[in-house]
This record gives C-alpha cells, structure tokens and sequence, in this order.
C-alpha cells in the first residue's frame, strides 16, 4: 500500500517537470494539470477545458475511434465524419465491382438515400475517463504470480465495471497503464449504422501507394467521408432505413487560414501501441533480429502479389487492401530500423540504464528493491530472443497464406464440436460461414498457391529449426517440391468453394466434422499449429511471464527513481492528444524539408498510366487553370503539411487541430526517417504527415462537385480576427 501511494504522488508529481515539448500522447483528462501550461507556452489559445470537459460539449465530442482500428472526425451537425482514405479503404474496396470500381474512380453520394451502409463498422465517442487504479490493484501482493495477479485484477475490474454508472445504450472498458501500475476506465458510446458518403479516387486518395507510403515529402489526398446515422431520439441503433444522421455533441469548425511554421499544432486521437521504456537489449533485438527477419519475409510476399495485381484487375481489386496492409507495416519496419541506427537508440537507452543503476546503488531503498532489475531485465530478454523469433516466422508466414486461415476457420467447427459437441458446433457454425463468405469473396487460388510455395520455403528454412513433422514428411512424398505439395493441397477444391462448403455444412455435424478433418490443409494448419504452441509458445510463456513483471516493475522504478524526468503512458488504443509545432526537418546530411507541399508537386510527381503516379484528368485541368476556389493561397495549393506532434498507428484519421482547436488537416502517416518513434522518439526528425484541410475542401468540392457537403461544414478564419469597425473620421 505504500508503494502504491508512493506511486499516486509520484504520477503527478513528475509529470510537472518539464519535457520536449513535441514528445508524449497524453490523457486528455489530465491536461489542466499536466500540460495546459506548456501548450499556452507554445501558442495554444484555449483552455483544457475546451478539450476535455465531461459537462458540456467539448472537442474530445467530435473525436471517434473509427472501426477500432483508426480515428475520424465529426465536421458537421449532421454527423458527418472525416477519417483516411486507407482506414475507409475496407468499407471502398466492399462496395467496388469492376462496373462501379470506386477504388480506381472514387464515390460521392448525391444525396442521403445515395450513403451506402457497411455492415459491421461502427464509431465509438468517449463518454468520460475516470481513474481506477485504486479498486483495479485492491488485494494485490508482491508473492502472487503473474497469472495469479492478473486473475484478482481481472475480478476486480469485473466487479467495477457491474456497478459504473453510465446512461442506458452506454458501455465502459478499462485499460492498463504504465505497464499495469495504474488503471483507468472508459464510458462509451458506440454508433453502428455507419455510411459511405465519400471517396476521391485512388490517383488521388493513395497517390503515390506504395512508393511514397512512410515517405516525406507526400502529396496524397487520404482521406475519405462516412456518416453516422442513430435513431430518431440520436442514440445508438443498428442500421435501419428510417435512422436519421445523428447530431453530435461537438463538431470540429475549419480553419480556411493554413498553417506556417512555428504554428502551434496537437492531434486528438486513438493511437495503437507504443513502447517507450523498453530495456535496451529488447530494443537492440527489434533492431538486428525481429524487424529484419519480418521485412524478408514481407518483401517477398508483397513481390508475389505485386506480380498478380499488375496483370489482373480483378486480382487488384480483390488484393488491394491486403497488399496495402502488408505493405505499410513492411516499409515502416524499415524506416524503424533506419532510425533506430541514425539516433543511436540502443547506446542512448544504455546510457540512460546506467545512470538509473547509480542512482539505484546510491540510495539503499532503492537498492533494495531494485538494485539487480537491469541485469535480471537483460537476461530475461537473451532469454527470449530464439523464441521471439520463432514466433515472429510463424505468425508472419501463416498469416499471409489464406489457405490457413480457411482452415483455421474449419478446425474451429472441429474444436467447437469436441468441446460443447452438436451445440457447441452449431453456435459457432454461422461465424465460420461469414467469415468464409467474406475471405473467399477476396479470393484467388493461383495467388495464394504462389504465396504457399514461396513462403513455406522460408519457414522450413527458419533459425531453430521450430518445423511441423507433418509438413516435412508431405515435402519429402512431393520430393522436397513445393509446387507439387501445393498441387496436392489446392486440388482439394472445395475448400475454396463456398457453394461446396455450404453444402458440407447442410449435413449433420458429425459428418461435416469428419469431413473436415480429411481436409489435407486442415491437417497440415494443425500440426503447423501444434508444432508452434508446444515448441515455441509454451516454452516462452514462463520467460515472457518474467519479463512482464520485471518490465512492470522497472517502470514503476523509473517513475520513482527518475524523478526530473516527465513520463507519458504508452499507447494503448485510448484517447490521448499529442501536441508540437509545425516544421520541417533534416532528413540526413545535405537534405532540408520544407514543411509543406503543394498541388505543384503533384504534377512533378504524374507519369501518365503509372500505377502509383497517375493523375486524374480532371486534376491536371484544375491545375493548369489554378483553379482552386477558395482554397488555395496565392495561386498556390496546399496539399500535405508536417508537424512534431508524437504519433503511430491508430492516429490514422486522427484530427489535426490549431491553437483554437479549429481543424487544420487530417494525420495520415509519419516521415520515414522517424517512424522509430514508437520506441524512441527523436525531436530532429519525428515528424508526423497530414492532409491539408484546404485540399480536402478542394477535392470534395473543386473536383468532385460535392459542393452539398461543404455547405454542411462550419468554416472560419481565425488568423484573420474579427473585422474592425471603421471610424465615421474615415469614411
């Protein structure tokens, strides 16, 4: 208990020292105490309050986790929501045929009957953020094991979550911090009749795809519109034809006014997971082991469907999300590793766990409790490696071949039916058929063979030699041919057959449940399965159990013994704001960025027919005439803009607001040489990319002719200030 009080004062306490000022993704409820200061400093004209007010309407109102996997924000009363075009790509892909190909040609919708649904997508509002790390850790004691500890927080929380109070239609979760040291949670709201409204091309939507994808400077219009509808009292309802566009708390106003560089800029939004306060041999391990083995094995995957997509439509637009998917986690890795060696991140963690260390000798308390963390942490690490990166094969290789995923899918009517027998096969019967619907609507068979055959390849050949028996015994009979093994697998055609597979599933469950066992690729996926969790996953939990105390203790250490050093929770998919300026940055020796870019670079960019740098026609007639509107400044148009704000995955479609909370821009992605800012964060060349609102305006309205949309928008000038009246002496 006295730690733990220890800890509370502690929490706040060193928040108040002071940081970099564009480093941290903070609770926003913690702003007024923690950093309204240090944003007034740099420029910020509103209050915390204005942020986050759990009273009255305020701009954490006009923020929604978009699908769970992005952010979106509310830009009119009538609930219309702005988010990337990559985080609406799903929901664009779903409703694309090669007649109506929305990916090549956008969508707008004329009018509301013309807003598609998309079954399955929802937004969630943040309702409030109370802290509960007092009932969460209630009960806890040094002896307990892992499983033990998370077991009493687990029943606690349960307990909490029983008696929260929160309005009907309301839900609550609860979320870790600080590695488990604190406990906060989350009422929400959740709407999930969510709408198509609108989506420039992919010319411009994902200009510049793959090559310019985690690369400053960008030029791509990422950005996409959806529109919440409720029911007719405005709370939460399913999709329904008479659900009306819900009204909103708060919707974010425009700024018309661009930004200049010093401006001050934050970010509201749900970023991901970061981990800020690894040991350095973890570290040095995702720098010369895990990101290495899963950028070649990523390369190669995306060299095959690069191959398919480029000389088949239908294959690119089956495959375009899934590329995408592959692919921005491939390039991102790299930069993370150029990064890592450009800051020297490994040496400057080191230098910073050997002060820790003398400060932990120097105090006898300290001593204690502490004094062999870093060297216990270490081994803990060495431990693991082999095993991380056994892991790290495994999941990346039979995550990309979707003949495993089928059968994953399948086995798990066998594992189903083993447990709770015919009821317990029949319950999880109309999940695996949804799921077989949507996979094999994105299906090829020759792709996926490939992938098998070149894949495969690289897990046979893995370090540590962690490899199913039963796939090394069917490679053998093929004569150690993976072309003639995958003609056995693939021959197999109704698994890729959902007609087949719905009429397997019209038969009784023992006889459905025997017939997919003789499946040869359900066999090999179990024992690929099985071979992973005895050798690899098993072995590893204890030491991973290990690590996970020990990294909980040496961040509650940190925070007592660091005491000049200002800490942020890392990211966890929960709300957070993250603030800077706008600036540009110095890449590597002799190349200067420049803050912004503009339409200009768009057309230095355009090779005509190019699959990444083609530009619509419309486009390049706006450009040749300067015809922008009202959103261009000087005849020029503004297109992409960098700030310092601290950012990661989930921050997609994040809200990039000004010094009055007004929207500037939509962040998109990081610059290439910073995207190791997940690990450690580096003020000279951490930048975070985002879409030029007065682009989006431009688009929506210049090019697609939506114009009906912007008149539902709010937009200002706030640069400009109100109008002086002029004296009588003057007229």
């Amino acid at each position: 208990m006295r730690n733990r009080t220890i800890l509370c004062f502690l929490f706040i306490g060193i928040f108040l020292h002071t940081t970099r000022a564009d480093e941290g993704m903070w609770l926003p409820q913690l702003l007024s105490v923690l950093n309204e200061s240090r944003m007034k400093s740099l420029g910020m004209k509103i209050s915390a309050k204005d942020i986050y007010n759990t009273n009255t309407g305020s701009l954490k109102d006009a923020v929604v986790s978009f699908g769970g996997f992005c952010t979106g924000a509310v830009i009119s009363s009538n609930g219309l929501v702005l988010t990337n075009h990559h985080c609406g790509f799903d929901a664009i892909q779903n409703h694309s045929t090669l007649d109506k190909n929305y990916i090549r040609d956008g969508f707008w919708a004329q009018t509301r009957a013309d807003e598609i649904p998309n079954p399955g997508l929802f937004v969630t509002f943040i309702v409030r953020i109370d802290d509960v790390s007092r009932e969460a850790l209630r009960g806890l004691s040094p002896s307990m094991t892992e499983s033990e500890r998370q077991g009493l927080i687990d029943k606690n929380l349960a307990e909490l979550t029983k008696n929260v109070k929160k309005e009907s239609g309301q839900e609550s979760f609860t979320r870790g911090f600080f590695e488990g040291n604190q406990y906060y949670l989350f009422v929400t709201e959740t709407y999930r009749d969510v709408r198509l409204v609108g989506a420039p091309p992919s010319q411009i939507g994902n200009f510049g795809k793959d090559t310019d994808n985690w690369v400053w400077p960008r030029h791509t219009g990422d950005f996409s519109l959806f529109r919440i509808y409720a029911s007719r009292d405005n709370k939460p309802a399913e999709y329904a034809p008479d659900n009306v566009p819900y009204t909103p708390k708060k919707s974010f106003d425009i700024s018309m006014d661009g930004v200049e560089p010093g401006d001050f800029t934050f970010v509201f939004g749900f970023p991901g997971r970061t981990m800020q306060y690894l040991h350095s041999e973890a570290v040095r391990q995702i720098l010369e082991v895990s990101d290495p083995a899963k950028i070649g094995i990523r390369e190669r995957a995306l060299k095959i469907l690069d191959g398919f997509m480029r000389e088949d439509e239908q294959v690119k637009i089956q495959y375009a999300a899934k590329y995408a998917g592959i692919q921005n986690s491939y390039k991102k890795w790299q930069g993370e590793v150029l990064g890592l060696n450009r800051a020297g991140a490994v040496g400057k963690k080191q230098k910073y766990e050997a002060l820790f260390q003398q400060r932990v000798d120097a105090d006898a308390g300290f001593r204690q409790r502490y004094g062999s963390l870093l060297n216990e942490l270490s081994k803990g690490y060495e431990s693991y490696e082999p095993y991380g990166l056994a892991s790290d094969y495994y999941l990346e290789i039979i995550s990309k071949i979707e003949m495993f995923t089928i059968a994953s899918q399948l086995n798990s009517l066998v594992t189903a039916f083993e447990k709770g027998g015919e009821n317990g096969y029949r319950q999880r019967l109309p999940v695996v058929k949804s799921n077989l619907e949507n996979i094999l609507g994105e299906f090829s068979g020759k792709v996926d063979r490939r992938m098998f055959e070149e894949l495969m390849d690289m897990y046979v050949q893995q370090p540590g030699g962690y490899v199913s028996p039963l796939l090394k015994e069917r490679l053998k009979a093929a004569g150690g041919n993976y072309i003639n093994l995958s003609l056995t697998l693939y021959g197999q055609t109704s698994l890729f057959d959902m007609d087949q597979l719905n009429s397997l599933f019209a038969r009784s469950a023992g006889e459905t449940v025997e017939a997919i066992r003789r499946f040869e690729a359900v066999q090999l996926f179990v024992d690929l399965q099985k071979t992973y969790q005895s050798l690899v996953q098993s072995p590893s939990a204890e030491i991973q159990n290990r690590i996970n105390r020990l990294q909980r203790d040496y961040m509650q250490a940190q925070l007592e013994v660091m005491k000049e050093k200002k800490f942020y929770p890392d990211a966890n998919r929960t709300l957070r704001v993250t603030f800077g300026q706008v600036q540009g940055y110095s890449a590597r020796n002799a190349v200067q960025y420049h803050y912004y870019t503009d339409l200009d670079g768009v057309m230095e960019k355009y090779k005509p027919g190019d699959y990444e740098f083609d530009v619509p026609e419309k486009l390049r007639a706006l450009h040749a005439a300067k015809d922008f509107g009202p959103y261009g400044s000087e005849g020029v148009m503004p297109v992409c803009f960098i700030a310092t704000n601290h950012t990661t995955g989930g921050n997609s479609g994040s809200p990039a607001l000004d010094a009055r909370g007004n929207l500037i821009g939509l962040n998109f992605d990081r610059a290439w040489e910073g995207t190791m800012s997940d690990i450690h964060y580096d003020a000279s060349i951490c930048r975070n990319i985002m879409v030029d609102i007065r682009y989006v305006l431009f688009i929506i309205d210049k090019y697609a002719g939506a114009g009906h949309l912007i008149r539902e928008m709010k937009l200002v000038h706030p640069k400009k200030g109100p109008k002086k009246k002029k004296s009588k002496a003057g007229l």
